[in-house]
């Protein structure tokens, strides 16, 4: 733990990109940091290329940009050009990183995952000035492995992951913040708001921003099995591309959303916090983001990992909340629209197994995650490790 005394305004360099799983907990720090210490300074520094610019110019913050980009294991000609441009951004980004550095001489910086994040961290490593690193996920990506040597301190999700670091005694375990609209109401307060408290279940699912194919199809097909019976409220979240393609699903499926309200299915959740507020279950994927908010509002619930992510990385989030008992764990080869409305099923109608898995899923959540960021981060700037 860290202790920190308190200091006259800072500078603070927040490096992050690549999913909004990575850009999250740096916006969450950045505003509580301009809360406590309205005269500090904050500058974001992201890929230039990167969808980090949308998400951190939308919330009002300052950005700019290094270029990096990924490096792929495929030997086909399109790939190895893209390769060889990743080449030379890296010998590039450490010069833009120092020029950033002297435009803007920052007294701490913080990578919260992304390539960007390795030129500025090690940029400012080489200056001696305090850098941190926040993991989101389950098991270390590339860029924090190879920033593991070079950084003070690095900040985790769950106890469980210590174990994937070479230096264990960098590493804090502060939990990944989540937004304050996830806990503003009561799962009864919410269920009202949405005009789903006639005592049905609610299950609230979806696959991430831009959806996934064959989940969708296989949501198409649990959808119909609740439709025969409408045991359950359930709303969907369909991604802006698969959403374009879910009319079609659900009428190969046979599924009449206009005969059948109970059932809704959305291009994208807008009120997400009040949606799994209110949830009795959710179907999804495991990014780091929504790792986070289970955990924090202890919702039970089915996991389908993507398969097509760096290290398999949602695959190891998911097995830390089903080995405690919080999800089930299921992977996109063994999944299919009728086994998913058979576990949920067999979730719903089983209240004990259901209040257990809550349980589970709340021990390893961080309510105050942002907090706790916060007083490592201050601790590390003003030197006061305890």
């Amino acid at each position: 733990m860290y202790a920190f005394k308190e200091v006259a305004a800072i500078k603070v360099i927040f490096t992050c990109g690549g999913t909004a799983g990575h850009v999250n907990p740096a916006l969450a720090l950045a505003g509580l940091i301009k809360e406590r210490r309205p005269d500090s300074e904050v500058l974001f520094v992201g890929a230039r290329r990167g969808m980090e610019r949308r998400l951190i110019e939308g919330a009002g913050w300052p950005f700019r940009a290094v270029e990096v980009s990924s490096f792929h294991r495929s030997l086909a000609p399109k790939e190895i050009r893209h390769n060889l441009v990743s080449l030379r951004n890296l010998l590039r980004s450490p010069g833009e990183a120092r020029a950033l550095l002297e435009e803007f001489p920052a007294d701490l910086v913080v990578g919260t995952g992304g390539y960007a994040s390795y030129p500025m961290i090690r940029a400012a490593s080489k200056r001696g000035i305090p850098t941190a690193i926040h993991e989101s996920n389950a098991i270390p990506g590339l860029t924090t492995r190879l920033l593991e040597g070079h950084t003070d301190l690095i900040m985790v999700g769950f106890e469980e992951c210590r174990k994937n670091y070479k230096h264990p005694e960098k590493v804090l375990v502060t939990g990944t913040p989540v937004r304050g609209d996830f806990f503003r109401l009561t799962k009864g307060e919410a269920k009202a708001k949405l005009g789903m408290d006639d005592g049905r279940p609610l299950i609230v699912s979806f696959w991430g921003s831009l959806g996934a194919t064959e989940m969708n199809r296989q949501i198409a097909r649990f959808m119909a099995l609740e439709a025969r019976e409408r045991p359950f409220h359930h709303v969907h979240g369909a991604g802006t591309v698969g959403c374009k393609h879910m009319r079609e699903y659900l009428a190969e499926a046979g599924v009449d959303l206009e005969g059948t309200p109970e059932l809704e299915v959305r291009e994208y959740i807008q009120d997400m916090g009040t949606l799994m507020r209110a949830a009795d279950l959710v179907i999804c994927r495991a990014g780091a983001s929504t790792i986070s908010e289970l955990t924090a509002l202890g919702e039970p619930a089915i996991i389908v990992p993507s398969p097509n992510v760096a290290g398999n990385h949602q695959e190891h989030n998911a097995r830390v909340l089903s080995d405690a008992g919080g999800a089930v764990l299921l992977l996109e080869k063994d999944s299919s629209g009728e086994l998913l409305y058979e576990t949920a099923g067999n979730i719903l109608q089983d209240p004990a197994r259901r209040r257990r898995m809550s349980e589970a899923m709340s021990s390893l959540g961080t309510i105050d995650a942002a907090e706790k960021i916060y007083g490592a981060v201050m601790a590390l700037r003003s030197g006061s490790p305890k």
